[in-house]
Parts: C-alpha cells; structure tokens; sequence
C-alpha cells in the first residue's frame, strides 16, 4: 500500500490554520456571532458561505449551524488565519447569542426510530409462567481516545494538461477517514462541485473503534469550505481536549428483559424493551438500534418475544458507530441475563448456556459444515481457562462467605463465560454498488485499486492471495489507495470478507485473461447490498449478507478483587474465536487483543458520561486506559472450523468479553452487576450494605 503520512506531519506552505467557534448553548436558535475586529489576513466563515447544501452526506447534520443549536460544542462557524496563537485569541473573543430552550439529554422526548419484534405470544406466556427473571442493564458510553486527533488538510492543486494545455483547478483533501468517498461525496455537496474536481488522499489512520466512519468527513468540509473561500491552503486538526469533548462516542443504552423458564430451565417467553440515546441527529440511527436488537435477541431460543425498541435524539454530540454498531450493548445485556438466569436456577452458568445456546440462528442459515455448534464452542473456551474446575471452587468459595462479614484484608475470586458474535458488513449500506479493481500491468507488476485505508496489512494479505493465484512475486503487488474506486466503508471486518473475496475474484479473472490478451489486463468486480431480513423476516435490512457467515466467539474473564482498593484485577482472559478460514493468525491475534483491552476498558476502567450536555473537564483529565504493562494476560485460539470464507471476528472481542468480566465480578462479591462501567463506587457501596445487613442480621 501507498506509504501514507500521519496528518500532524503535513505543511503546505502559506497553509492557514482554522479554529472551530461552537455553541455554547445544547439547544436554542442562534441568532448573530459577535467577533472582534478581524485583522487583515483572518477570516471567519458562517452557514451563509456555503455554496452548496448544509447537510453532512446522509445525515441530516449540518455543516454549520445556521438556525437551530443541537448540542454543546457544535459547530457554527470557522475562524481562519495565518498564526495560530493570535487565531486562538481572536476565537476566545467571539461570542455566539442564541436563545437557549430547555434541552434534553436522556429518553424523555417522542423517539425518531422504533423497533418492534413479536413472535408467537409472549405476553400469554408470562401469565402463566411459573418463574420470572427479570434484569435491567445499562450500558455507558465510550471514547475512540484516537492516537491522533480528527482533522483535515485541504489545498488546491493547480494541474496542466493535454493538447490544448487545458487548465483545471482540484482540490486535494488529506484526512484520516474509514470512509474516502464519504468525505468526497459530503464536500461534493457541500461546495456544489464535481467529483472530479475533488482527490481525497487518506492518511495514517490509526486505531480508530469506528470513529472514523463519518466524523472526518466533517471536518474535511470545514476545512475545504476555507480553502474554496480564501483560495489558500487550510490546516484543521482539532485539539485532544476538542477531539475528547465533541468527537462521536459508543451511545449509552437502557435494556429490560423479563424471561420466562420452563420445568427445565430453559427460556420459554421473553419481553424486552431497548431505550438508546443517538444523541443529535440520529446518526447511523437504524443501524446501530438494528444491532441492537440483533444483540439483544443474542444465541437464544425464544419459543415466545416481545422486543420494542426505541431510539432517542437529544442534545448531547451526535454518538455514532463504534466498533460492533450496538451488538456490544445488545449481546452483554443477553449474556448478563443468561448468568443471572443460571444463578437463580443455581447452574454453572456454562452448563445453561450449552443447554440453551443456537449459534445458526441469527443468519436463519441451516446447521452446516460452517457453524461450529454452541456446545462445542463453550467447552472449547471452557478448556482454556480451566472455567469448570476454577467455577466449581470460587463457587463453594462464595456460598461459604455470603454469611459473614467481608473483611477488608480477603481477596476475592471469581470467574465469568458469555458467548458473543458479529457480522461482516454493516446492515445499512448505500445503495451503490462497491468495487475493487485489478490491473496486471505490462511490466507484470500487479496494482490492486481500493479505497480501504486500514491501518492492518491487508497488503500481505492480498499479495498472499494474488502470488498464489497468478504465480508472481509478492514485491510484484502494489496496493494503490488514491483515486480508486470506492469500496466502502473500513469497517465490520469488510476488509478480510469482501473486500479479499473481490480481490481473488480480480486475480481469478486475470489468470483467465492473461495468455490470451495482450497486457495491461484490467479486471473490475463489485458487490451490490441485497435487501433481505434477519430472525424470520421480523427484521427488514437493506444488506442482509453480511449476518450470513456471522463470526462467533466465547471468552471466559478471570478476576480477584482486594477489597482494600476495591479494584478488579483481571487474571486472565481466554478467547475462542470460530472465525473461519482464518488468512493470517498474526495479524487476527493482533486485533483481537487490541479488542479485548479495549472491551476491558469499556467494562470498567474507562468512566465517562455526559452532565447536562457536556462531558466535564474533570473527566478529560481523569481519563484512563490500559497501558501496555497494565493488559492482563490475553490467550486466544481459533476454533477449527471448516468455512471455507473468512468471518468477521475483528469486534467480537467486544460481544463477549464484558459480560464474562461483570459475570466473574458478580461471583467473586456474591452481587449481580448489570451496568457498564462497572464502577469502583458500586463495589464499594455494595460491600458496605452487604456487612451492615450481616451486622443486623447476627444481632
């Protein structure tokens, strides 16, 4: 692949730097900007000189806010100039006049987007049950913490040629984005210009948990908006505090589930009910609440459900995807439940789970040489972690303490399992068709065109792919990111399933071709979403594939807690990952630890939450996650299974691994721990009311 450059390190000379004057205000109208007198050279730049349309592509999100104020932080207008100092002081001056309104930042408005999933009669059935389990379970939001802050560079590039020495004028936009033609399209409209006229060239794009799916796109018509303005060069790269306070975040969620068990312990009715806050503008709404849903309804076999849904807009910065789109909330709000229905029936949590688990049901797929069976797949993660023998004992470790007082100096042990999965493209895709194309050149070099830009080595991966099949040396393959056609998103492991399928079709096509026709040989293959449902046809999506070859995974948590500090010490943590054909076990075992840190710290070390709009300064400066030395020992196997297809498993770390963290917590402290973050308070609190309960109780 292209070297790409980080976006800190690029200069153009007499480039202008921009700064962003937001609301201050979660909701009102916005009546004038008041500035100091701007001095020659510096610019400022409202809605009023946008050319084009005012709408970010396929949001209905504002470039700048012309009227109305969703949320603290938004953008309202760009201050440009050629020193930043003096620019960070001119901003510090201006002051935005609005109305304020009474906003809204939980669940108390009518919501934009509902979901409804009824199958047989659920609601009959709880009437008669003989047992009930109940749970609610909150889910927080998350931080990308990007290891380089949003932004975008954006020139124009002057370009002779031709006959006739015909003159064009093209505008260069250097951002990091999961998503090229997302930024190209949403400037296109913008700016009331043509595609051509416009060449997005990625940069290092870093870890990035989604983040990047849509937010650089913005950014990037900020700063084009100033280079067609001025006609100068612009440089904006939001601040770490900036890109923390209103960069998109994993959205919160409320679940409810009340279950229904038979004589035998398994679930014979379920009502659910899923709240989630969007935030402004309702961004990827249908997909993440979808996911949701998927995640909610989870492995299990429902004879009777009753799910509604709800999805809400408020005025908090817009929340959009991160890694999983909402399967993370889903999934731990099932697996939590699944614990708590073995500890009310007093089961391994393991043994309940393999009596109830269905891993084919969410691609309504028949069981096949492609699915490994749930059973199976328990007991694999079981085996890593030694879970049976290590339950059994801080079981009876447990039983044997819940009656006496817990002294400060015990350490506590416990251990979790929770089962997870996920897809392999989004559920929403645009409506066109995504290419990949191929070009064996004269000189027999082989130059892949795709608009991808992970940061993964998808490049080996492709070279392995494209030798094997043409018989050439990999040095010989040439991965050209800039001005190639648009493959989509970087995202749900599309990178490894489709987008490698394409890329080996391409070759397939050239080995055909290539002792027949002359060089260069140039082969194109796309893929189109296909409309369908999930769960039965209870489920409309525009692109249902990509849960075809869903991957799936268990992951057993081991902890020990002093009660001195009251902190969770994460022992261990075993993956097992049916992930089909897996192309490269390096670069798979490198992403998924990076996910199960990550996943750890969504579980509990990353505690941040939005206070009347706003995320406190406090907790910007608070903000923590896993240091390289502080990341528990991280085991991770693959399910031999016999797909012949990879299966996305680049998220799944996310679907599992908290619900076995809060289900291990919950054994060591005899407690049911059903939020995320699992905060230190909490354990506190709960320690504290369980000794004054036995205090009372020996009295």
């Amino acid at each position: 692949m292209d070297n790409l450059p980080f976006l800190e390190d690029i200069y153009p000379r007499n480039a202008l730097y921009a700064v962003t004057i937001r609301s201050p205000v979660a909701k009102g109208s916005l009546k004038l900007i008041q500035t100091p007198k701007i001095p020659e050279g510096y610019t400022i730049i409202t809605s009023k000189n946008i050319p084009g349309l005012n709408n970010l592509e396929g949001t209905k999100m504002p470039i700048l806010a012309d009227a109305n104020l969703s949320y603290i932080g938004e953008p309202v207008g760009i201050l440009l100039g050629p020193e930043k100092t003096k620019l960070e002081e001119l901003s510090a001056r201006c002051k935005v006049i609005c109305d304020e309104e009474t906003p809204v930042f939980n669940f108390e408005n009518d919501s934009v987007i509902t979901r409804e999933i009824v199958i047989g009669d659920a609601l009959g059935a709880m009437e008669t049950a003989k047992k009930i389990v109940t749970g609610h379970y909150k889910t927080g939001i998350q931080d990308h913490w990007y290891a380089e802050p949003a932004g975008a560079v954006t020139m124009f590039k002057d370009e002779h040629g031709g006959a006739k020495s015909k003159k064009t004028t093209n505008l260069i936009v250097r951002t990091a984005t999961q998503w090229p033609y997302h930024v190209k399209r949403s400037i296109m409209r913008v700016l009331g210009i043509e595609p051509a006229s416009i060449s997005v060239e990625p940069t290092v794009l870093n870890l990035h948990l989604d983040g990047k799916l849509w937010y650089p796109s913005l950014i990037a018509c900020h700063a084009a908006l100033g280079t067609f303005v001025t006609k100068k060069p612009v440089r904006l790269i939001l601040s770490r505090e900036e890109d923390f306070l209103y960069t998109t975040k994993r959205c919160s969620s409320n679940i409810a589930i009340a279950a229904s068990i038979d004589e035998n312990g398994k679930i014979d009715s379920a009502k659910v009910d899923i709240s989630v806050n969007l935030g402004a503008y309702e961004v990827n709404g249908e997909e993440i609440l979808d996911q949701i849903c998927l995640g909610t309804i989870g492995f299990y076999n429902f004879n009777n459900i009753a799910l509604s849904a709800r999805a809400y807009c408020t005025n908090i910065p817009p929340q959009g995807p991160f890694s999983g789109f909402g399967l993370a909330q889903g999934i731990f709000a099932i697996e939590r439940h699944a614990s708590l229905i073995a500890d009310t029936l007093s089961l391994d949590p393991a043994v309940w789970r393999k009596d109830n688990i269905n891993t084919t049901l969410i691609s309504s797929m028949p069981a096949s040489k492609n699915y490994i069976s749930g059973e199976d797949l328990i007991n694999k993660a079981a085996a890593m972690g030694d879970y049976y023998r290590k339950w059994a004992s801080f079981e009876l470790l447990r039983q044997t303490r819940f009656a006496k007082k817990i002294d400060k100096g015990d350490t506590l042990r416990g251990i979790g399992i929770a089962a997870g999965f996920q897809g392999n493209n989004v559920l929403y895709p645009g409506s066109e068709p995504y290419s990949v194309e191929v070009t064996l050149t004269k000189d027999s070099t082989l130059e892949i065109k795709t608009s991808i830009t992970s940061t993964e080595d998808y490049s080996k991966i492709w070279q392995r792919v494209a030798s094997s099949i043409l018989s050439i040396e990999n040095t010989m393959v040439r991965i050209v990111s800039v001005n190639s056609p648009d493959c989509g998103p970087s995202c749900a492991s599309r990178n490894i399933t489709i987008l490698t399928k394409l890329v080996e079709k391409c070759c397939l096509a050239i080995r055909k071709q290539r002792f027949h026709d002359p060089l260069p040989i140039t082969v194109r293959r796309s893929v189109k979403p296909q409309p369908g449902s999930l769960w039965g046809g209870r489920i409309q999506v525009k692109d249902a594939s990509g849960f075809a070859k869903q991957g799936i995974a268990a992951a057993v948590v081991e902890v020990s807690i002093d009660l001195i500090d009251c902190i969770p010490v994460v022992r261990g943590v075993w993956l097992c990952v049916d992930g089909g054909k897996i192309i490269s076990k390096n670069r798979a075992k490198r992403a998924l630890g990076r996910a199960a840190a990550q996943s750890l710290g969504w579980a509990f070390t990353e505690i941040i939450e939005y206070i009347n709009g706003v995320l406190p300064r406090s907790q910007y400066d608070n903000f923590t996650i896993f240091s390289p030395m502080q990341i528990p020992p991280i085991h991770i196997e693959f399910f031999n299974s016999q797909s012949a297809d990879p299966k996305g498993i680049g998220d799944v770390a996310f679907t599992c691994i908290p619900a076995a963290f809060h289900q291990a917590v919950s054994q060591a402290l005899d407690h049911s721990f059903k939020s995320i973050p699992l905060k230190r308070k909490e354990i506190w609190e709960m320690i504290r009311a369980r000794n004054i309960e036995t205090a009372e109780g020996s009295k």
